[in-house]
């Protein structure tokens, strides 16, 4: 499977009782980055206490969270022969935003509202509990959707005054209904029309627990389990749910941590056509 990578950025402490395990590892060793590996595959790969599923030929991936603590440690072990690797991560700076004008009642979400809020994060998490063995996530990934960025991940916002959650995706500026494609091939784990937070969702399922995630939907066309291919149509920028214009927030899971999925795309194309401009998520 051809592979386009950026370079990786850190440099790292190697203690291997006999330096024969392969480790090859691409990626960017910051906050908020994903890092895919590949070793022999019958090797067992460690990322701090947590068990990696390795594929047939090899490949695994790890998440960095936004507020990760450098070094991340990975431990491979293959028989009597083990490797570590002491990997530093470099921190980053997030940008904090003042949002006016927001109803208070997605800032606060009125009691009567609850309900459905619990109801619809079990239904999401569910949707990602399962770990495939797809991997995907080891292929090239494109854009989703190209235009002015609107917000940045890690980014926090402040909602009439109230300090929010960190944004933990990117947001993309495009007028409603503009179409919204695969990043990569994939198999489609939720396809939801109209949640209280996302309006349109839909969650991208590219194996070893890296989901993506598309929100604000104005039109969801695509059903879960159906198999995309890269570059397919899978719905319509929209505005729903929580958000302050018509905008796609592009988010990722990667076994359990949220990651920025950006790293994977490389800078937005310069000559795409402006889009209309949106603040992005409440």
């Amino acid at each position: 499977m051809k592979l386009i990578w950026a370079c990786v950025v850190a440099l790292a402490f190697t203690v291997p009782a006999h330096a024969e395990i392969p480790l090859d590892l691409r990626g960017n060793f910051e906050q908020g980055s994903i890092i895919v590996g590949q070793t022999d595959p019958a090797a067992e790969v460690r990322f701090g206490e947590t068990l990696l599923p390795v594929s047939p030929n090899g490949f695994f991936v790890f998440g960095l969270n936004r507020d990760f603590q450098s070094p991340a440690h990975l431990t491979l072990t293959l028989g009597d022969e083990f490797l570590t690797r002491e990997l530093d991560v470099a921190a980053r700076e997030y940008n904090i935003q003042y949002v006016e004008g927001v109803p208070q009642e997605t800032v606060t979400p009125p009691p009567e509202v609850l309900d459905r809020i619990r109801r619809e994060g079990e239904i999401k998490r569910a949707a990602r509990a399962d770990v495939t063995g797809r991997t995907d996530f080891a292929s090239t990934f494109i854009w989703p959707l190209t235009g002015p960025i609107s917000g940045t991940y890690g980014s926090q916002r402040v909602y009439n005054g109230t300090p929010g959650s960190p944004h933990l995706g990117i947001d993309v500026a495009r007028p409603t209904g503009t179409p919204i494609v695969a990043p990569a091939a994939g198999t489609v784990v939720l396809a939801e029309p109209d949640m209280y937070f996302e309006g349109g969702l839909i969650f991208l399922d590219h194996g070893h627990g890296m989901i993506d995630v598309f929100m604000h939907l104005s039109e969801v066309q695509v059903e879960v389990g159906q198999e995309v291919s890269q570059g397919e149509v899978i719905g319509l920028v929209g505005a729903g749910g929580r958000a302050t214009g018509p905008h796609l927030d592009w988010r990722m899971y990667v076994m359990g941590e949220r990651v920025d999925p950006s790293n994977l795309v490389g800078p937005m194309p310069e000559d795409e056509p402006e889009g209309e401009t949106a603040v992005g998520d409440q």
